[in-house]
């Protein structure tokens, strides 16, 4: 397993509650999405309204050159990042254990020997050190633009999500996260014991069930996604998402992802190889792959809009369908 499978996201530490608040509120944005769909089965809506497009993304490697936590985290330590990575999966490997759940407990391991402890808001303000590729901090403001611009249906709205096994907390220090309307990472739980233990662990194949969580709406963690929902009641189809990821522990998500009618996109480092996206692409897992340079007119970008205006035309035409099968009634 590479390093980078083995890495956990986080929401912005450090921060005021106000900005931690904005990660709630996109929970909140979906609950009522899902709510809606409930009603709608009772009623039938008034208007069109698969309308959100969502944009899915991994963070190491797709978002950020390296794993987060070799910014600042392992150098505080005074660790090797190629070591620990190295140790961690040796140790997964012998010991039979989920390779996430040795990482987040090898680091504990580290940093105790170092002296070093482990603090909720030493690891957000970690996050201000993580690199981003070029053009991502303006790549959100530059797709909405876009839409804006080709959409000829009115009321089309796009979010971001962020699905990483990496440390919720690191995230939440990256000048990126109040840009996601959601944020589903691996977590430390600080509260309940005299050690970091691991509150949620997202593996790579767990990764899933989030995007189904925003195919159905249901983002509250607390509310199971088991139950049927059907296609019809679902705020935000497979058709109008997008999943961005780098690698091998991308690929169940990808997999699913086009299973079920939505679009995937492989990057890699730009200037490096390429070749794990061209095995992608040549597998049907993927697209389009593309350099990971996320200003506007780059391979990236135009490959990323030409997906979009497929989605935009794709709901002007189920929307005007709808129009002619309610005015047949």
């Amino acid at each position: 397993m590479r390093a980078r499978g083995l890495m956990a996201t986080s929401k912005k530490a450090g921060r005021k509650p106000a900005r931690l608040s904005s990660h709630s509120t996109g929970k909140t944005k979906q609950k009522t999405a899902s709510e809606s769909a409930s009603r709608g089965a009772s009623k039938a809506p008034t208007r069109f309204e698969k309308k959100i497009i969502a944009l899915v993304y991994d963070f190491d490697g797709t978002l950020s050159p390296r794993p987060m936590q070799e910014y600042a985290f392992l150098p505080k330590v005074g660790v090797d990042a190629g070591e620990f990575w190295k140790e961690t999966n040796k140790i997964a490997r012998e010991q039979e254990a989920d390779p996430l759940i040795t990482y987040m407990h090898l680091l504990y391991k580290k940093a105790k020997a170092a002296g070093v402890r482990i603090d909720r808001e030493d690891l957000v303000a970690q996050g201000r050190q993580v690199e981003l590729f070029q053009g991502v901090s303006e790549w959100f403001d530059e797709i909405a633009d876009y839409i804006s611009l080709r959409s000829e249906s009115k009321g089309v709205s796009i979010r971001h999500y962020m699905i990483s096994s990496g440390l919720t907390e690191i995230i939440e220090g990256t000048p990126i996260y109040d840009r996601f309307d959601n944020v589903f990472a691996s977590e430390y739980w600080f509260d309940a014991y005299d050690l970091p233990y691991p509150k949620r662990v997202i593996t790579d194949t767990g990764k899933t069930q989030y995007l189904f969580r925003i195919n159905k709406g249901v983002e509250d963690l607390g509310k199971t996604i088991n139950q049927h929902m059907p296609e019809a009641e679902r705020p935000i189809p497979f058709s109008n998402m997008i999943y961005f990821g780098d690698g091998d522990t991308d690929v169940p998500s990808m997999a699913v992802m086009r299973k079920n009618g939505g679009h995937a996109i492989a990057v890699h480092p730009p200037g490096k190889s390429k070749e794990k996206c061209v095995d992608l692409f040549r597998a049907g897992r993927i697209d389009f792959f593309a350099a990971a340079d996320y200003r506007r007119g780059s391979d990236l970008f135009k490959r990323t809009c030409l997906l979009l205006d497929r989605m935009l035309a794709d709901i002007r035409v189920q929307e005007e369908i709808w129009a002619v099968t309610r005015s047949l009634r």
